[in-house]
């Protein structure tokens, strides 16, 4: 039995790719398009390149640095969590109101070299900071939370993409490693789903930047494996469009449903919709 979840997905060379992308099209933008809504709810494109840019002070600061500014209090649950970032993104993107596009675009140009050289110093195999609690981890190594911020970085420039018309970052150089990473989630989503020793869900991913992935449930639990050479008991395909939509709350799992093909079990199958791989 050849299991997935231990076997890293390389993201950091990645990283100033991204850099430069997104560099490229916000110097690109008009006035107007600074302002456009996007899937971010009540972020315009603004205000999630001020998050961008959060993402890489806070990071410096915290993990370079060693300071904690504000630290949370006592948290006891995943949502006492989800409170704690959604009010430090919620006051970073009122007090960034005041900058200008160019003065994001500078600071982010600073900051990212930054970031990724900090990135550089980690020991991929050593202990994380900060686990990937998405995925149902309490203590990850760096190489997921590297590739949790991988994920990060590329869906909110692809939130400023579709708010602006542009193409996506959907090649399979920039996609897959993102969705690979994604599909990480697959176990903890299911943990209560119930199914027979030995059902599969077959999860696709359509194009060349996508693939196939197998969620098995085994003695132990679900595990994503790499392999399966019998017919799934359920098969759920997504384009990617659709995939990192719902997996970071842009659409629901009923808007994704009407775009996915479904064969076998539906109902297993569907389970899949509900992962959401972000902190929010």
């Amino acid at each position: 039995m050849v299991t997935a979840t231990s076997v890293p997905i390389p993201t950091l060379h990645l990283f100033p790719v991204l850099d430069r992308e997104l560099i490229a099209l916000l110097k690109s933008l008009t006035p107007e398009e600074w302002e456009a809504p996007t899937l971010a709810r009540l972020w315009t494109v603004k205000d999630i390149a001020a998050h961008l840019l959060d993402g890489n002070m806070r990071t410096l600061s915290m993990l370079r640095d060693g300071y904690a500014g504000d630290p949370p209090g006592e948290m006891h649950t995943y949502q006492d969590l989800l409170a704690y970032l959604n009010g430090l993104n919620a006051a970073w993107v009122a007090a960034t109101k005041r900058l200008s596009p160019q003065v994001l675009i500078e600071l982010l140009e600073l900051t990212g070299k930054q970031y990724t050289e900090y990135l550089y110093t980690l020991d991929p195999f050593a202990k994380a900071a900060f686990s990937v609690a998405w995925a149902g981890e309490s203590e990850s190594l760096n190489w997921f939370h590297i590739a949790r911020e991988y994920t990060e970085k590329w869906h909110h420039q692809q939130q400023i993409r579709a708010a602006t018309g542009r193409p996506g970052l959907l090649s399979r150089e920039l996609f897959h490693p993102f969705i690979a990473t994604f599909m990480r989630g697959l176990p903890h989503v299911y943990r209560n789903t119930v199914a027979k020793n030995g059902a599969c869900v077959k999860l696709t991913i359509t194009t060349d930047a996508g693939g196939d992935w197998y969620l098995m449930r085994r003695d132990e639990g679900w595990q994503l494996e790499e392999f399966f050479d019998a017919a799934p008991t359920a098969h759920l395909t997504l384009y990617p469009d659709t995939a990192w939509k719902v997996f970071t709350k842009g659409i629901t799992p009923e808007m994704a449903r009407e775009k996915a093909t479904i064969s076998g079990d539906a109902k297993l199958a569907a389970v899949a919709l509900g992962m959401i791989a972000v902190m929010a």
